[in-house]
């Protein structure tokens, strides 16, 4: 097999003034603590600890980056294994399914999946050759020894990985049933729930009547009002936070936010009990929550998170087969200003609250959410994020924010992954990009080269710690 080694330079810029300083900056910052602070990593992997399967279900089919490139060059869902709801019949040979990844692993070239997956083959597994046609089931073979090893256990992976603190991401009717699994260990990493409660405040989602129903029987109680509502989710809430969460998590359509008076709010969820509201009562129902989350913020200490953007399964012949985060989901144009001013004219000032806003627009980075964040004391801006988690979405992210709203109204890097394995390959380039960032600052004699190694560990390390409230 033809062997693949990893430039120690990797990601540093060709000019070697700057390279020399990049390496130096990225040296001091390499081995510090991963913060995973908002991820979707299934918390049973950890709490079992049980092998792997197989080297096709560790890495492909939890991996919608991965899937979604080979669907978009016609290759079938069903080839590549994924479970339909219906559960009819797709492919269940897991070697068949990574020979075709294999034979297509080319589509990758250039892309943030080639870069975290050559860090996962070769320093995460060892494996030093490429992955074509004709290596693929020999590369299959050795990963599938490794992952049947006790070193590659996931506990042991985590302690490998330097794993500070994992989020996951769950609903807020979750039992947290694994969560109290590794509590109860002898295992004492810290693995926090993320209390996600969109099932349950998004009206136009098709099954909020079974999600409702679900949180009803989470309380053990029924409710026919919108207080009794409101009653629920303080309770689960405050459950999340005896199992360790610090953060409520909020994937909008938009990131508009209004309050409605209890009047307006109850008729809304009389309508959406018998199945009668409107497209402008989700929207208006949404934009009062994202207010009321805030305030339950402010009570509780919760960090709360906004993501807006993103168009859902804009496939809906792949949504209604395969479901949620099948790489169906698409960026959209979003707008801040307008939208989060009543949010921020309210609860902004607080200095018990802190509120992430992500984006996937990254037209607003500097025209809305660097200033606002670079005014706002509540408001911190999250990093590059998932169409954006790649080195020059990073890249663009750092020159377009931090001149308005320098690097301490950021909050670091997340990962937001579900393949838990691509987590190091993840950090390590964020921290590479940012160690290049910095270095250019230097060289250019904006920074001094201490100050740049002290904002190297705070981006890494110290500012998700803070922000978080980790």
């Amino acid at each position: 097999m033809e062997e693949v080694m990893l430039n120690v330079d990797r990601f540093f810029d060709t000019n070697p003034a700057i390279r020399n300083i990049a390496r130096e900056i990225y040296e001091s910052i390499k081995n510090l603590p991963i913060i995973s602070p908002h991820g979707h990593v299934d918390p049973s992997i950890l709490s079992e600890n049980k092998p792997f399967p197989n080297p096709t279900q560790l890495f492909l089919t939890p991996d919608h980056y991965l899937f979604r490139m080979l669907y978009s060059q016609g290759i079938s869902m069903e080839s590549l294994g994924i479970p339909t709801i219906d559960g009819s019949e797709v492919e269940t040979d897991p070697r068949k399914i990574w020979q075709i990844f294999a034979d297509n692993f080319y589509l990758f070239r250039g892309t943030p999946s080639s870069v975290w997956l050559a860090y996962e083959f070769n320093v995460v597994f060892g494996v030093k050759e490429k992955l074509t046609s004709s290596s693929a089931q020999k590369f299959y073979d050795v990963l599938q020894e490794k992952i049947n090893s006790p070193e590659f256990l996931p506990r042991a992976l985590f302690e490998r990985f330097n794993i500070e603190v994992l989020s996951t991401t769950d609903s807020s009717s979750d039992s947290l049933e694994h969560h109290k699994k590794i509590r109860e260990s002898d295992w004492k990493k810290r693995i926090v729930p993320c209390f996600r409660p969109d099932a349950v405040t998004d009206l136009s989602n098709l099954k909020w009547k079974e999600n409702i129903q679900l949180l009803s029987n989470a309380v053990g109680y029924e409710f026919t009002t919108y207080s009794k509502f409101i009653e629920a989710l303080h309770e689960r809430r405050s459950f999340f936070k005896t199992m360790g969460a610090v953060s409520t998590d909020h994937g909008v359509f938009s990131p508009f936010t209004h309050e409605l008076t209890n009047d307006e709010t109850e008729k809304i969820f009389q309508r959406a009990l018998k199945k009668q509201a409107t497209d402008d009562d989700a929207r208006l129902f949404t934009a009062h929550m994202l207010m009321k989350m805030a305030e339950m913020s402010i009570e509780d200490g919760l960090v709360i998170q906004i993501h807006p953007g993103s168009y859902r399964n804009h496939n809906p012949t792949i949504f209604e087969k395969f479901g949620l985060d099948k790489g169906c989901d698409i960026p959209m144009q979003t707008e801040y200003t307008f939208n989060l001013k009543e949010l921020l004219n309210k609860y902004g000032n607080n200095p018990k609250l802190t509120i992430i806003v992500f984006t996937l627009d990254e037209t607003t980075y500097s025209r809305e959410l660097a200033p606002l964040a670079g005014h706002y004391p509540a408001m911190k801006l999250g990093p590059a994020w998932w169409f954006h988690d790649s080195l020059e979405g990073m890249i663009r992210f750092r020159r377009m924010v931090t001149e308005t709203a320098g690097f301490y109204n950021t909050v670091g890097f997340n990962d937001d992954t579900r393949a838990f394995v691509s987590i190091p390959a993840r950090h390590d380039l964020a921290r590479r990009i940012d160690s290049n960032y910095l270095a250019e600052l230097v060289a250019k004699h904006i920074l001094d080269l201490a100050d740049a190694r002290e904002i190297a560990k705070d981006l890494s390390y110290n500012l998700v710690k803070k922000a978080y409230k980790l």
